[in-house]
């Protein structure tokens, strides 16, 4: 009866991972999509969010049905309950990709990106690929240490984000409010995808070690402190 249980465990985390494979590609193809004014892939991005969708019920009801007949306690609570909420992170990391492809398919033919934007839309959608790759791999193998590090690799997402900001405010910028427009909302898809990222691995953090990612940051700058 107990190795059951834990194989259900174990497929949560596994849907977990699915999730998260399925949302970083999704970033990936959905730039592509934005960038080459790519219908026919903006379109298959926009499906197959269908099935994250379906990945997030599904795990909810294992985790449920477990929460209701094992009455997990302790790390094994702490598992379940963690794991519905880096589902629902996950599930509105597919969401944003959506709305990059979807954004994609609004603008053809034409491409909502001018052309002196292309170099940094295209690294903010390779960063948010990495990140939730890195996050994948984190809820694969609990490593704490990678976990905390995401948070910092996140700082490269930030800092795109100011400067594509700062481009839109430039007197010289010349493609319209429209444009502006979309540009804005495609910042903010990015940035807030890479936020969900972290927040996965943050979580992981706090299914690991029971504590909270910013306490155990907090703990280490003391000690380091101390230690000068």
């Amino acid at each position: 009866m107990r190795d059951a249980y834990h194989e259900e465990l174990d497929t949560i985390g596994d849907g977990l991972v699915d999730m998260a494979r399925l949302v970083g590609s999704a970033i990936g193809r959905a730039t592509t999509a934005i960038l080459d004014a790519d219908l026919k892939l903006a379109e298959s991005v926009i499906a197959a969010d269908e099935k994250v969708d379906d990945l997030q019920r599904d795990l909810e009801g294992r985790a449920i049905a477990l929460l209701a007949r094992q009455q997990p306690v302790a790390t094994d609570l702490r598992i379940v309950v963690t794991s519905l909420r880096m589902s629902a992170d996950l599930e509105r990391s597919g969401d944003l990709a959506q709305h990059v492809a979807k954004l994609a398919r609004l603008r053809f033919p034409d491409t909502a990106v001018p052309h002196d934007l292309h170099a940094t839309i295209l690294e903010m959608g390779q960063l948010a690929q990495r990140l939730m790759a890195k996050a994948a791999e984190v809820i694969i193998t609990k490593d704490v240490d990678l976990a905390l590090q995401l948070e910092h690799d996140d700082d490269a997402m930030d800092l795109l984000h100011r400067a594509l900001f700062q481009h839109l405010m430039d007197d010289r910028w010349k493609h319209g409010i429209e444009t502006a427009v979309d540009v804005t909302l495609l910042g903010r898809y990015y940035e807030r995808f890479a936020d969900h990222a972290v927040s996965v691995a943050k979580r992981v953090v706090y299914l690991v070690t029971g504590e909270h990612a910013d306490e155990i940051a907090s703990q280490d700058t003391v000690n380091t402190v101390e230690g000068a």
